[in-house]
């Protein structure tokens, strides 16, 4: 009888091992992928940062979290319990991302991320948890902010033909490489470069000399994925043009200057004869006054622009008197007091 016990615990001490080692086993074969490569995406669009089970299994009743290895507090998506718990997500991802439920009974976690921002790139984590097993996968994702078309000014020339370029563009993320290229594709070296980097990403502006001749210039600038190159055509017939402006704008601008000294000089001195004429009229209205105060007989001229004073004595009975040095008649009005 214990021999018998004893052989029946054995048996079931095995297949306990054996569906415990089979479990194990099984559960060691599944495994957490996410992409090969980096995730590359331009700002503004939408992305999906892959994560799936191999093999396929559903991850329904699993456990499902993104987050920033790169971060604190780096919660991105969750998702447990068969529902999206994102009270704890970091507020700049709010709204922005979102697991399809559906292919998660195929064991695809991916992630979808909308409106991609600059602040998005980093490392991201996808973790997997189930009642057995465990695991995660990396996602390294890198974001591009293609600028402006870059804009070709010429900006300068002189007597020995050359052309002074200017290419400039801004709004770039990362940091942007601008080239030249002659007609043949062939590289020529900025004289001068700039770079500059605020909120809206990286602004770059070049600079280079090319000499007089038919010939296409080409300013180029790029990121990994993404170019914009911008065309200008250099000849002879453009190069003469441009002197031609140049010495009618100067032209021009001598002229208005000359123009402008004039004007100036006829306001001026209209300002000096409304200020005259203004003072003459202070003076005409204050010596009237004066005549008034003092009963002063008024003296009237023939001429009403010219006024002439003279005293005469109370007992004077001449109407009339002849000023010595203009010759004018001088009428007396002379008015009882």
């Amino acid at each position: 009888m214990r021999h018998l016990c004893h052989t029946e615990m054995k048996f079931i001490c095995l297949t306990v091992l054996i569906i415990s080692g089979a479990t194990d086993s099984r559960s060691e074969q599944y495994e957490v992928v996410g992409p090969a490569d980096t995730v590359f995406a331009v700002a503004g669009e939408d992305v999906i940062l892959p994560c799936s089970v191999k093999p396929s299994i559903s991850v329904v009743d699993m456990r499902v979290e993104w987050f920033r290895s790169d971060l604190k507090n780096s919660l991105v998506h969750l998702y447990e319990d068969h529902d999206d718990r994102n009270t704890e997500q970091i507020q700049s991802y709010r709204e922005r991302t979102k697991l399809n439920h559906q292919e998660l009974q195929r064991g695809n976690a991916s992630l979808k991320l909308s409106s991609v921002r600059v602040s998005d790139e980093g490392r991201y984590k996808c973790f997997i948890q189930s009642k057995s097993w465990s695991g995660d996968a990396t996602v390294d994702f890198i974001v591009e902010a293609v600028g402006s078309p870059p804009v070709i000014t010429v900006d300068g020339f002189d007597d020995t033909g050359r052309l002074y370029l200017q290419c400039e563009s801004e709004g770039w993320y990362p940091e942007p490489v601008l080239e030249w290229l002659d007609s043949e594709g062939v590289r020529l070296s900025s004289e001068t470069a700039e770079t500059h980097r605020n909120e809206d990403g990286f602004s770059v502006k070049h600079t280079l000399t090319v000499y007089e001749r038919d010939s296409k210039i080409h300013c180029r600038v790029k990121l990994k994925h993404h170019m914009l190159e911008t065309l200008i055509i250099t000849s002879s017939n453009m190069f003469h043009l441009w002197r031609t402006s140049a010495i009618l704008f100067s032209v021009i601008v001598v002229l208005s200057g000359f123009a402008a000294v004039l004007i100036a000089v006829f306001i001026h001195k209209y300002r000096e004869h409304s200020q005259l004429q203004t003072e003459n009229r202070r003076i005409k209205h204050e010596l009237d006054e004066l005549l008034q105060s003092q009963k002063i007989p008024k003296v009237i001229t023939h001429l009403e622009t010219d006024m002439v004073n003279a005293t005469l004595g109370e007992d004077s009975a001449n109407a009339c008197l002849i000023e010595p040095e203009h010759g004018k008649e001088v009428i007396y009005d002379k008015t009882e007091p």
